[in-house]
């Protein structure tokens, strides 16, 4: 009895570690901005946030972590990574549109993580918010709200006006209350990566949140793909701290190379120890395809502001049709655009993709003499459309034949080598001066050419429609009789689809 009490001495409450999930535009982060001034909508391109942040605030004395996860739909994967890092969900659904298709990937997440949920109906400031109609819609996902006899906390709030906002969060607080979250301060650190990407300036650097012990300046941290010893540790609004306590967000610099997201990191004794733990999962620079001889290829050489935007960006290129061109990223990696890139992308004929980063001066002028293309972007959806554009101009046109009508042949007036004068009417559709036709005799193909010129009443035309009868200026194969059919038909290029 007394080891069990001696042990849980080291047992100290954490604060909940909180994901907001929820449809794009629905509010998520107008929603912490308004908790916490962070004025992230402002700073994100198109005011979508791209990738995963985490963010501290006291209420009532009492912490509460924030990890804001990217509401755009080509996120479901980091979405899904972000539920599983949390304690507590809070489900965000705009109460003028309702449920929405990633809002009910959100409770997807939701329900896998196994984690307590809060809805919060946002914009009720609106008039056209309808929260009984969102409630209905939330039941037919299997979130039925305490108002309807349900166990799900569900209240209105308005990121504009603050209206709904406290009561949120002392919802938070009741939750974590009730879930009795614990940490056990005698562990070894250790928790999980919630972001990380390459600084050209301080190096590889990594976002944690730790879930048990004390993390340290100068403690050797291990993860299944990298270590290091922590030279840099900063709290979220990058000050300078000696050391990190359970469910705190943090910025760590030391890491030898930088880790993947959604890695768990843990302190080991010594470097040596953390080198056994590494399993060899580092991230892939090249993806290997099967492709066969005949298929055509657009390498690409992609480079993100962070590990998550190249892991979202590249979940979303796989979901491009590649049975007629084949996608191959020869290299995908953090941080600006270098000489390497581009002498990577002349040798293999590649495309140099970038999100959120720009090109050093070397590798802009190299690539200039090189004639490789650089394309810059900020944000996933028209990255993935240029990509599938450039793609679709790798497919080979297809030439289809468009049916125009059909002449019934008169009489025969003249006859030289290979052309005939005939006179015809049409008896379906139209003809064109210029169109190809094909020759059918007692219902049998017997040759094919095309129409040199047309008349009507002594006049050249340019078509002639049906009912009516003309003079045809034949060129072709065979020699026409009266009573043949043709068949009219012009041949079109249609442009290459994926």
């Amino acid at each position: 009895m007394k080891g069990r009490k001696e042990k849980n001495k080291n047992l100290v409450i954490r604060p909940p570690v909180v994901v907001v999930l929820g449809h794009v535009d629905h509010g998520k982060s107008s929603i912490l901005e308004r908790i916490k001034d962070l004025k992230i909508t402002g700073k994100e391109s198109g005011g979508i946030t791209q990738h995963i942040g985490a963010y501290e605030i006291v209420e009532k004395g009492k912490k509460i972590t924030f990890i804001d996860t990217p509401g755009h739909e080509a996120f479901s994967a980091m979405r899904s990574r972000g539920a599983k890092m949390a304690d507590i969900a809070i489900l965000v659904v705009a109460g003028e549109e309702g449920v929405k298709p990633q809002t009910k990937e959100a409770i997807g997440h939701i329900k896998k993580a196994e984690i307590p949920i809060i809805v919060a109906i946002n914009k009720i400031d609106k008039p056209e918010t309808n929260m009984e109609k969102v409630k209905r819609e939330l039941a037919e996902q299997g979130i039925l709200a305490e108002s309807m006899g349900g166990k799900i906390p569900c209240l209105g709030t308005s990121a504009k006006t603050g209206k709904g906002i406290p009561e949120l969060l002392e919802l938070v607080l009741l939750v974590a209350e009730m879930e009795d979250l614990k940490a056990d301060i005698s562990k070894p650190a250790e928790g999980v990566v919630i972001e990380s990407y390459l600084d050209a300036n301080r190096g590889p650097t990594a976002t944690l949140i730790l879930k048990d012990g004390v993390l340290k300046k100068g403690d050797v941290l291990g993860t299944s793909s990298t270590f290091g010893k922590i030279r840099i540790i900063e709290d979220f609004q990058a000050k300078s701290i000696a050391q990190a306590l359970p469910s705190m967000p943090v910025v760590v610099l030391g890491f030898e190379t930088v880790p993947g997201i959604g890695e768990r990191f843990k302190v080991f004794e010594n470097i040596e120890k953390a080198k056994q733990e590494i399993k060899g999962l580092k991230w892939s620079k090249s993806q290997v395809f099967d492709i066969k001889p005949e298929q055509r290829v657009l390498n690409l050489v992609l480079k993100t502001d962070v590990l998550g935007s190249l892991e979202a960006i590249e979940e979303v290129l796989k979901e491009i049709p590649q049975e007629k061109v084949v996608l191959r990223i020869l290299e995908g990696g953090v941080g600006e655009i270098n000489e390497s890139d581009v002498k990577l992308a002349s040798g293999a004929r590649a495309v140099i993709v970038g999100f959120r980063i720009k090109s050093n001066q070397i590798a802009g002028k190299l690539a200039l003499r090189a004639g490789v293309r650089i394309l810059n972007f900020e944000l996933i959806y028209e990255l993935a459309q240029t990509v599938r554009q450039l793609m679709e101009k790798r497919v080979e046109p297809e030439t289809v034949k468009k049916s125009l009508g059909k002449v019934k042949v008169l009489a025969i007036f003249k006859t030289e080598k290979n052309r005939q004068i005939i006179g015809g009417r049409i008896v379906s559709g139209k003809i064109l001066k210029g169109a190809s036709l094909e020759i059918f005799r007692n219902e049998e193909k017997v040759g094919s050419g095309k129409i040199v010129t047309l008349k009507r009443d002594q006049n050249e035309v340019g078509q002639v429609e049906n009912g009516k009868e003309c003079g045809i200026l034949y060129e072709g194969d065979v020699e026409i009789e009266e009573g043949d059919i043709f068949e009219v038909y012009i041949k079109e290029r249609i442009k290459g689809e994926l």
